[in-house]
Formats: C-alpha cells, sequence, structure tokens
C-alpha cells in the first residue's frame, strides 16, 4: 500500500486512463486527429491472445510502474514507459510450466547435467535454427549465465583488464555503461550520424577510435535506444573493422524477436565471414521476448573455443530453476503468443510515430523503428520551453554535497548511484511525469548523442498507450 492512498489512486488512474473504468473505453480527444493523419490504418491486431486488454501491474514492486510512482512522488500515473518490459499477461506456455514445476514444492540445488537442462540448451539451438537459420551454435560452446548483464561482465572480465577501452556506436543501451563501471573498463563513443530520420554508424569516426587501448567492441543488435536493425552489409563492416583492427565484438541480441514488417534481424554469427564470427561473443535471453526479466537466465555462444573457454571462467552464474523452466516453456510452447505480440508491437510502433508527427510538433520523431518495441524521442523543443537547463543547474545546487545513495540503476538492479550533475533530460522527464504523468526514461544515460532525447516504451495495450500520447499531448499544450 503506498502512503496516502496512492496504490489505490494509482490503480483508479491506470484504470481510468487505460479505458477500463465502469467497464466503458475512455480514449483521450486526440483519436480523431489521429484517425486523421491515417493512423486508424493500424488498428491492433485480433488473434488467439488479447493484447488489447490492459494488464494492470500497480501493487507488485514493479520498477516501470510503482517505482514510477515512488520516485516521482505520484499518486496519479497514467502510464509507465521507461524501463524495457512489456505490460501483456506472458504466454499460457509459461504459465502452465511453472505452476507444474512449482506443485513440486522443493527447490534444492538444479543438476545441469540433467536431461530438463539438457533439453533446455536443446531447445535454445533448434528455435534459432528454425527463427534465424542459425546453424554455428555447438552445445558444447553454449553458456547459461545469470542475465545478459552477467554474461556480458563475464565476457568484458576475459577480453580486458581495468582501464582498457570499450568501443560503441552511441546513443546506446545504458545498461552497457553500468557494466564497464563494474569491470573499471572506459567507454570509447563514436557517434552515429542521423540521415533521413534514421540512424547510421559514422565508419570514418568509428575505425579512427580502434586505438590499441581498445580491446571489445559492444554490438547492440537490434540497436536500443533508436531501433536500427542492422543490414548484413552494415554488420560485415562492423565485423570486418574490429577483426582488422583486433577489437572483439560482443553481439548483444536479445532485442532480436522485435522487429518490424519490412525489416530484418541478421544475427551476427551468420555473417559469411567465418573469421569475422569467430572474433565475437553472442549475447542472447528470452527476457525480451517473453518479458521474463525478473526470472534471470540467460544464455550466450562462440564459435571459437578460445573465446568461449575465457568467458566460462568467469562465469559464475546463480542458475534460477523457474527461470530456466520459463525460458524452456517459451521456446518450446510460445512461438505463437510472440508472433502476434510481435505484430502487435508492430502496429503500436507504427500507431506511435504516426500520431506524435501529427498531434505533438514539440516532439520529433525519425521513421519508425525498425526493431525493438522503443522509441526514440527528441524533446529539444520541450526542453527549451520549459527551461530545463535552468531547472537542472538549479536542482544540482541543491543536491550539492548529499554524496551517493542507495537506488536503482536503470535496469531496476539495486546499486550505489553517485549524485552526478542533475541533466536538462531529467527535468524533462521530471516535466512529463508531474503533467501528464507519463514515466519516460531520459536520453542523457544512453551515452554521447543522447542529449535532448527521451526513450519510450509501446509494449502495452493500445487503449494504455492511446491515454498516455493523449495526455502528453494535452499537457505539452498548455505550455503553448
Amino acid at each position: 500500500m503506498y502512503p496516502n492512498g496512492k496504490f489505490d489512486q494509482g490503480r483508479r488512474s491506470f484504470l481510468k486512463n487505460s479505458g477500463m473504468a465502469g467497464g466503458v473505453l475512455a480514449l483521450g480527444p486526440l483519436a480523431a486527429s489521429v484517425a486523421a493523419a491515417g493512423a486508424a490504418a493500424t488498428v491492433p491486431p485480433k488473434g488467439k491472445y488479447d493484447f488489447d486488454k490492459p494488464h494492470n501491474r500497480i501493487g507488485h514492486d514493479d520498477v516501470k510502474w510503482d517505482a514510477a510512482l515512488r520516485t516521482e512522488h505520484l499518486g496519479h500515473l497514467v502510464a509507465g514507459m521507461g524501463i524495457a518490459d512489456m505490460d501483456f499477461r506472458c504466454a499460457p506456455a509459461i504459465t502452465a510450466a511453472l505452476r507444474k514445476r512449482i506443485a513440486h514444492e522443493n527447490w534444492g540445488y538444479l543438476d545441469m547435467g540433467a536431461p530438463g537442462p539438457i533439453a533446455f540448451k536443446n531447445g535454445l539451438i533448434a528455435w534459432n535454427r528454425k527463427r534465424y537459420g542459425i546453424e554455428v551454435i555447438d552445445p558444447d560452446l553454449l553458456g547459461i549465465t545469470t542475465g545478459v548483464h552477467a554474461g556480458i561482465i563475464c565476457a568484458l572480465r576475459a577480453f580486458t583488464r581495468p582501464g582498457d577501452k570499450v568501443l560503441m556506436a552511441t546513443p546506446i543501451y545504458n545498461g552497457f555503461y553500468g557494466d564497464l563501471r563494474y569491470t573499471k573498463t572506459v567507454a570509447e563513443e563514436s557517434l552515429m550520424k542521423y540521415v533521413d530520420g534514421r540512424y547510421e554508424i559514422d565508419w570514418e569516426d568509428f575505425e579512427r577510435r580502434m586505438t590499441p587501448e581498445v580491446k571489445v567492441s559492444i554490438l547492440c543488435n537490434p540497436q536500443n535506444p533508436v531501433g536500427r536493425a542492422w543490414t548484413r552489409e552494415e554488420l560485415n563492416r562492423y565485423g570486418e573493422l574490429c577483426l582488422k583492427h583486433n577489437v572483439i565484438v560482443i553481439s548483444d541480441e536479445i532485442h532480436c524477436d522485435f522487429i518490424m514488417k519490412g525489416q530484418k534481424y541478421v544475427p551476427f554469427s551468420t555473417l559469411e565471414n567465418k573469421d569475422v564470427v569467430a572474433n565475437s561473443f553472442t549475447m542472447k535471453s528470452g527476457s525480451k521476448s517473453f518479458s521474463l526479466a525478473a526470472m534471470k537466465c540467460a544464455w550466450f555462444f562462440s564459435t571459437n573455443p578460445k573465446l568461449f573457454d575465457a568467458a566460462i571462467e568467469m562465469n559464475h552464474a546463480d542458475l534460477n530453476t523457474l527461470g530456466m523452466i520459463s525460458e524452456q516453456a517459451a521456446y518450446a510452447g510460445g512461438e505463437g503468443w510472440l508472433n502476434q505480440c510481435v505484430d502487435y508491437i508492430d502496429a503500436n510502433q507504427d500507431f506511435a510515430n504516426r500520431y506524435i508527427k501529427a498531434n505533438i510538433p514539440m516532439i520529433k520523431v525519425g521513421r519508425k523503428p525498425e526493431g525493438t518495441y522503443l522509441s526514440w524521442l527528441d524533446v529539444t523543443a520541450v526542453a527549451d520551453r520549459i527551461g530545463a537547463k535552468k531547472l537542472a543547474d538549479e536542482a544540482t545546487r541543491q543536491a550539492a554535497g548529499s554524496g551517493a545513495r542507495l537506488g536503482q540503476d536503470y535496469s531496476g538492479r539495486q546499486a550505489m548511484v553517485a549524485r552526478k550533475p542533475v541533466t536538462p533530460e531529467e527535468m524533462v522527464g521530471h516535466w512529463f511525469a508531474k503533467n501528464a504523468f507519463v514515466q519516460l526514461n531520459p536520453g542523457n544515460t544512453y551515452g554521447y548523442g543522447g542529449a535532448n532525447h527521451m526513450r519510450m516504451n509501446v509494449a502495452t495495450s493500445r487503449k494504455t498507450l492511446t491515454a498516455a500520447l493523449d495526455s502528453m499531448a494535452d499537457a505539452l499544450k498548455k505550455l503553448a
């Protein structure tokens, strides 16, 4: 229960703004203008599973919703749209498998050599062969770990020493910066170019930064937060440059299942140059695909035994029985659910992109994202209108001298969070929370190039997404 009734207020707000209050659909006032802009063509697809019914997550210690209410001191929330997980009920196959295992009522150590874990590995291999044509995964070169962060950290420990540099094309997933801090490595950031509404790697700058101090490059494929699904030509160029300069590629492909219509996911491990592939290490998990972030299970592989052996020595995974059961059930029986989910999110991406262009002129968006369920918003005009820089400077002065504090990083993990200068993007985030009751992630955390941007998660019901966009548009109208 939140103090002063915030839990009840948050629950009532969610039901009201998602159109479920009293069982009556209550969409926002801008729906007609969206239809006029052509967004009505992106009606949520119908199918066996109901993604259109809002699923209330408030009151379950949830980072995306409850933490927004708590940290922003809100008693009212239209939508949590920051942390990258989905608001849908999970695939029924997962729930059935968990119920069956829970009935055993014992949680002793897990035998990784038993038939179940072996079948789990074989299921991962079969899924990736069938769905993406990955033929190179050797079960002896496939490791299970606690999560993608744990896997990246074990790889960084294996391939780098403290002080070494890690090359990344930015803006890029903010969690990588925490992994670098943990391993005492240093970010080498290559700012991407923004060309005709989408981001592209600045190849000249990227190669120029491949100095002897750079030992590893983290690739985000598809790219979080900007939504690029890298082409085979781009990945070949990336891999060949890294091979030329003795830079090992860690390819985080956790968002690979979320590819929008007309686009394609190209696994790094399917590139034609086997030497390029052997210079890489791929991270994957079902945690994004099936929204299993709390279950803590991921996996990695390489075609290079030396790279794999070096990493596995650093992999101290506290494996979660329910996490493995969840992912095994998802890959064995959740494909139909996932296919419909991806179609639904594709329609949401189309809807949000068209809506913002038609109705929120103070926010700029480029092309519809090619991959992920994230949208990258340019909020420069909003920051200017609310005086975000001045607000940030004042907040920094007020917080001066407070030192470090125990809090959560942007992946929801508890950590010591240094009191850094408050940024304009954070003030824009606070403004949207206080005025539109929508929580977004500040772009500055995504590295070089994230200034004046916010990241928005559209993996929610269409009713909730519409309510959130309506609320943002109405709040910004009052600034005019």
